[in-house]
């Protein structure tokens, strides 16, 4: 938990969410915070199994994953592949194209061609948002044109290039899946009209509804489609996929969360209580992904 991401303070409250609920279950746990020493300190405490709830860069694009595969450490979530895509905004967009997947039209802007002008066919509003980072920081909802450069801006502070897509007007649903599970669909409702950093993490600034109002032919189409990114990306464990609804009730999937927040307001906490999931079950159920892990790289373990 914690590491050097933007999203430190967020990853610390989650990891420490799971770290209480893990000793509740009756685990020997200790909490560990990202930093140089952290090959030295899983070794020092002798470690067996990495719960990861580490956000951002460096927790969610497969660099602790790796270090982890290197390690021979079994741990809690995606692999380096899947974290490494899903991280990646416009690969996981051109992938799920690909497949034929509903994605909001889009493009990248690097801090290279940030000047050129926007392809034809495209209208304000627009989204501008960093390809990889996570949380909605960085990103900036633009209705006038001359407000552009400043949101690529922004978006720039995160890294060196930004993903622009058309603004899906409507409704806002998650869909969260554990162990190839979807979980119910949660509706936001953000106070501010916009879900930012300040409306995920500020108690009372959203309403959610839990399960979504929806019809039940909503409800398992936004399922489906969630389960399916979740497998096209290679993902295991617990994943997180956002969507947007327009006017005309059609479903656009904005992107998949690869280590989604365990805070007390987070979203696959809510998901999972609606279906009837402890915070500790969750943990538990979160937890076989790393057993599975293990279980997989038994055979090879000892081999030179």
């Amino acid at each position: 938990m914690g590491g050097l991401s933007a999203e430190r303070e967020i990853s610390l409250r989650s990891g420490r969410a799971v770290w209480a609920a893990l000793i509740r279950n009756g685990y020997d746990a200790i909490p560990l915070e990202v930093d140089a020493s952290v090959v030295a300190r899983l070794r020092e405490v002798r470690a067996q199994i990495a719960f990861i709830a580490l956000h951002g860069p460096g927790g969610e694009d497969g660099t602790i994953q790796g270090m982890l595969e290197v390690l021979r450490m079994p741990y809690t979530g995606s692999g380096v592949q899947a974290c490494a895509l899903a991280m990646d905004k416009a690969m996981t967009k051109c992938l799920l194209e690909h497949g034929d997947l509903p994605v909001p039209r889009g493009f990248v802007r690097t801090l290279r061609d940030r000047r050129r002008p926007l392809p034809s066919g495209f209208k304000l509003p627009l989204v501008v948002k960093p390809v990889s980072q996570g949380s909605t920081l960085g990103i900036t909802i633009i209705r006038k044109r001359r407000d552009l450069g400043a949101a690529l801006q922004a978006a720039f502070a995160y890294g060196p290039a930004a993903l622009i897509e058309e603004y899906i007007d409507g409704r806002e649903f998650t869909v969260a899946i554990l162990n190839d599970r979807p979980l119910p669909v949660v509706e936001i409702i953000p106070k501010s009209g916009f879900y930012d950093f300040g409306s995920k993490y500020t108690p009372g600034a959203s309403h959610y509804h839990a399960p979504a109002k929806l019809s039940s032919r909503m409800t398992k189409q936004l399922q489906v489609l969630a389960l399916e990114v979740h497998r096209r990306l290679g993902c295991r464990g617990a994943t997180r996929v956002d969507f947007r609804l327009d006017k005309r009730g059609r479903p656009f999937i904005l992107e998949l969360n690869a280590v989604p927040g365990m805070t007390e307001t987070s979203l696959l906490p809510m998901a999972a209580k609606a279906a009837r999931l402890s915070y500790e079950d969750m943990v538990e159920a979160i937890l076989a992904s790393a057993l599975q892990r293990e279980a997989e790289w038994a055979p090879s373990r000892g081999r030179a």
